[in-house]
């Protein structure tokens, strides 16, 4: 299983590194990707140095794809190649998670027009189909509100790939 995480300036600190490590905690593959370069620096000054450059990967390579939020989310949308890359993982029903502010993108984008989805509090009125709940599955979009629900995401996630047992082992070494 390998998953897509592109990462742009002004990310979610917790929401992205969280989710990298919970995944990868439970064997899965995550490939993170900057989309100006390997350089990414986070909301609150983490500077991370990013697996690959987006334009670097292959998009047919991956199951699926994790999007985060924070402050630099709406730079994600303007990247044309990811939202290609998002349009095309939907339209063969891949595997796509949003957390925080990052659901906003699949709402712009036509994708939550008939789907339930949680987004970052506040925010509700800007999607379709708002949920009250810390993480909203529907098919195969899952949802998250923001950075206290980032463990939970990704728990959720690894509950898809791996098994609900999978993310029970992961979710008590967690201590979660």
């Amino acid at each position: 299983m390998n998953i897509l995480l592109p990462l742009v300036d002004g990310f979610e600190d917790i929401e992205a590194v969280s989710v990298i490590d919970v995944l990868r905690r439970a064997g899965l593959q995550v490939v993170t990707t900057g989309l100006q370069g390997t350089i990414v620096h986070s909301a609150h000054g983490i500077k991370l140095t990013a697996d690959k450059k987006l334009e670097d990967v292959d998009p047919d390579s991956f199951d699926a794809l994790v999007l985060v939020g924070g402050p630099g989310y709406q730079n994600l949308s303007k990247s044309k190649r990811l939202m290609s890359i998002v349009l095309k993982y939907n339209e063969e029903k891949k595997t796509i998670g949003a957390i925080c502010a990052a659901p906003l993108i699949l709402a712009n984008l036509g994708i939550l027009d008939d789907r339930k989805a949680t987004i970052y509090p506040g925010m509700e009125r800007q999607i379709s189909r708002p949920r009250d709940g810390k993480v909203v599955v529907d098919e195969h979009i899952i949802t998250s509100q923001g950075p206290g629900t980032a463990v939970e995401f990704a728990l959720s996630l690894v509950e898809k790939f791996r098994g609900k047992s999978e993310a029970d082992s992961v979710r008590k070494s967690l201590v979660a």
